[in-house]
């Protein structure tokens, strides 16, 4: 492995992305898939929490507009509301829960899906009231610390222990977490956001690598390129502001996504030609070679900077 992190050019980025992102959007792109709650659920409320809660623990490999939109369907379903309450999913047979989960096609990996759903729920339920809030509270609001505690927290099953909060623990989802609890629903209390790290997927992780701020040579698995990604992220964003607070690293998660989404998942994985190149906010920053990603591996040939 061969890589570089071109932090000077991280740092002419970031700040544009966050602007375009809030203005005239990623290629035209201005909203996220979860942005809009169910129809009745009010911004911020704890039925809103939860909605982001519960649904962002099963979003992995996951079309993102598929999973909120079946989301939102089964939410507004009242047959199937029960699903975004913990107590209820306490107190449901988990075949139930199982079967219910299916019904809008909320879940995909069915048995998997149904176990992760139901033991954040009830993890909640048990421990925190049903309310994720008092989770945050226990933490002290603290970015770090609430990650640390999704990951930490146990409870026995089977005669082990077993985690609280599978998925939603994981690198990806519990950052990506925060910044829904922050910009979706409204969470102002949340602290030290600038020690939790972008959460790095295929997107975050494609648009980062054709804009060049992580580059070289590189032929394995894509996730063991994150913690780079990440890192020159956080540095990148250092020193800006976004609006009247600092920026932050979870600030240029949204606008990555869509670049990758619409604009850089149409390079040319071997020659590096994107037809957007010229029309493009970030076509100038672009850099040629190879990124070629295919499901969890990438080989990635751009050079130094």
């Amino acid at each position: 492995m061969h890589l570089s992190s071109d932090i000077e050019k991280g740092k002419l980025i970031a700040p544009l992305l966050y602007e375009k992102f809030r203005t005239t959007g990623i290629l035209g792109h201005v909203n996220m898939p979860e942005d809009r709650p169910p129809a009745g659920v009010e911004v911020g409320s704890i039925e809103h929490i939860l909605f982001l809660t519960l649904t962002v623990s099963i979003d992995y490999q996951r079309d993102a507009y598929a999973l909120w939109e079946s989301a939102r369907h089964t939410h507004e379903d009242p047959e199937t509301r029960y699903l975004f309450e913990p107590r209820a999913l306490h107190e449901t047979p988990q075949a139930q829960v199982f079967a219910d989960l299916k019904k809008h096609g909320l879940s995909k990996k069915h048995s998997a899906d149904t176990n992760i759903w139901r033991t954040v729920g009830i993890s909640f339920f048990k421990k925190w009231g049903g309310d994720p809030r008092n989770f945050l509270a226990d933490c002290g609001y603290d970015g770090p610390t609430v990650l640390r505690r999704l990951k930490e927290d146990r409870h026995p099953f089977n005669g082990r222990e077993a985690p609280d909060f599978p998925f939603l623990r994981g690198d990806k989802i519990g950052p990506l977490w925060l910044r829904m609890l922050r910009d979706n629903a409204g969470l102002d209390t949340l602290t030290h956001l600038e020690r939790v790290p972008i959460p790095v997927d295929i997107h975050v992780a494609r648009a980062s690598l054709c804009l060049g701020v992580v580059r070289g040579t590189y032929e394995g698995r894509l996730e063991d390129i994150f913690e780079a990604i990440r890192q020159a992220w956080a540095e990148s964003v250092r020193g800006y502001e976004a609006g009247d607070r600092p920026m932050v690293a979870l600030d240029i998660d949204e606008p990555l996504w869509h670049l990758s989404r619409a604009g850089c998942g149409r390079r040319d994985p071997e020659t590096g030609a994107c037809p957007l190149r010229s029309t493009c906010e970030f076509g100038r920053f672009c850099v040629g070679g190879r990124v070629a990603i295919d499901g969890r591996t990438v080989v990635l040939d751009t050079g130094g900077p």
